[in-house]
């Protein structure tokens, strides 16, 4: 075996010395955040499938679900004090547990991202499909132009400097907490009046459905990698970053628990369940045309629209900046590694994440498989990815601090005792993920198998890759992790 080499960090060049740049705040960050996880679309589409599993404990399973996030962003934002690199995940799982595992983990995220994010042209133009066909009286056209056209969009605001996607994110979700807000009243007052039966539950871990309330929800919460990821490009980060992360938290968890208690409101204590499971997908649209009619129901559903289009940007700016971190460790083509020189962005990282979208669409229209199937594999498998990242990041924070604790100790509960906490939660939701995949991505046996596989595959081969890297590309391997410019 030939003798390890030194790793000798290569001279810095013109594209390490532009680095991204922005003047976000904790507002337009948290709201950045709470794009991801689409209010309107969570409302619309998530939040039903978890009563029908729920029933009127589903605020609660929100309020667990916040409450255990809370205590992972208690490590989280530690380890963003201590790991000062806009890596994200990529970052802390390399810190904590290696350059190969933070390799891998960097590939798991950004496949998963990706195809979190290929739910949303999808979804979009499905919508908008139906919105122009059944409401507008439009012209029926095929799926994959709206789908090309919103991908077009959200490339536009990717290639520009971050603040541009803060203001149109910003803009988007004001609207949209607004509407659920206008509902959530409107249900309430309905409750009042009627005289409906309603109280709430705790959730019992007996019950054989409890896991995947818990599995569905948590996706609801995706997102906040972002405070992080965004370093380079947020105002005061040592203030911005851990105000942006709790309050996106705390913010998403009480939000959404506030809204599944309006649909327990107006349903009733024993009815919700029922409704749910009986009219899964429109459940929000009819219940806001008896509340407050036709006609602000289809404003909602023009929201819906944009707010579609608003996670699929926040999606993409996470994605890029993932494809932009690789880039700038020289384990993928430098090239994604480009900043902007006048908009300061990942402008080629965005362009290619908008082009890998594209010829998916065009793939997927060639062999006519329905838009339907397309967005439920999508996001179930991406989310499955970004999941089983959560977990080993929340690891690598724990094995950080053990590790740390005889040179630099830090609070016990803050270093320790929370992210141990939050890794056997996370890990708990991965197992119910890994049982309940087929579920997860509402497919059969083979898509569970290739779908699943191709997770683990991602990890395993980023772990191999950054092996490769250390014998025969030392130079590269120091690098991994942006733990160095």
């Amino acid at each position: 075996m030939a003798p390890q080499q030194q790793a000798v960090e290569p001279p810095l060049d013109t594209t390490t010395i532009n680095r991204l740049q922005g003047n976000m705040g904790v507002g337009t960050l948290a709201m950045s955040v709470l794009a991801f996880s689409s209010p309107l679309a969570t409302v619309a589409g998530t939040m039903p499938v978890l009563l029908m599993f729920g029933g009127n404990s589903a605020p609660a399973i929100y309020l667990i679900m916040t409450a255990m996030l809370l205590i992972f962003s208690v490590g989280f934002v530690l380890m963003s004090r201590r790991i000062e690199n806009p890596g994200g995940f990529y970052s802390f799982v390399t810190a904590g547990l290696g350059k190969a595992a933070g390799l891998g983990g960097a590939f798991l995220a950004l496949v998963g991202y990706l195809f979190i994010g290929y739910f949303a042209p999808v979804f979009f133009a499905v919508t908008m499909s139906g919105f122009v066909v059944h409401t507008l009286g439009g012209p029926d056209i095929a799926w994959y132009w709206y789908a090309l056209a919103i991908i077009v969009l959200t490339t536009f605001f990717a290639y520009n400097r971050i603040d541009l996607s803060a203001k149109v994110l910003t803009i988007v979700m004001v609207l949209e907490v607004l509407i659920i807000v206008v509902y959530d009243v409107a249900a309430f007052a309905h409750n009042v009046s009627s005289g409906e039966d309603f109280s709430l539950s705790l959730p019992r871990p007996s019950d054989a459905t409890f896991g995947l309330a818990l599995l569905f929800a948590i996706g609801n919460f995706f997102g906040f990698e972002a405070t992080v990821i965004y370093r380079e490009e947020v105002k005061d980060p040592a203030r911005t970053i851990p105000r942006a992360t709790y309050l996106s938290v705390l913010g998403i968890g009480l939000f959404y628990a506030a809204t599944a208690s309006a649909y327990v409101a107006f349903f009733g204590t024993e009815g919700v369940q029922s409704a749910a499971a009986s009219d899964t997908a429109n459940l929000f649209h009819n219940s806001i045309v008896l509340l407050l009619g036709k006609i602000f129901a289809d404003v909602m559903t023009i929201l819906l629209i944009t707010s579609t289009l608003a996670c699929m940007l926040s999606i993409q700016n996470i994605a890029a900046r993932y494809g932009f971190s690789l880039a700038r460790d020289h384990a993928l083509p430098r090239a994604l590694g480009h900043v902007h020189p006048k908009h300061n962005s990942p402008y080629l990282s965005a362009l290619t994440v908008g082009v890998v979208w594209a010829l998916a669409t065009a793939v997927f229209a060639v062999l006519a498989l329905p838009p339907e199937q397309l967005y439920v594999v999508a996001s179930g498998s991406g989310t499955f990815s970004v999941l089983l990242l959560m977990f080993i990041a929340s690891a690598a924070v724990f094995v950080y601090f053990v590790r740390k604790r005889r040179d630099a100790p830090e609070s016990v509960w803050k270093s320790l005792v929370a992210p141990l906490i939050s890794a056997l939660f996370l890990g708990a939701v991965t197992v119910i993920a890994i049982a309940n995949f087929p579920e997860l991505v509402g497919g059969s046996g083979a898509i569970t198998v290739v779908f699943m596989g191709l997770t683990f595959a991602l990890f395993v081969g980023g772990f191999v890759y950054a092996r490769v890297l250390r014998s025969r590309r030392p130079d590269v391997y120091a690098r991994l992790g942006r733990q160095k410019y």
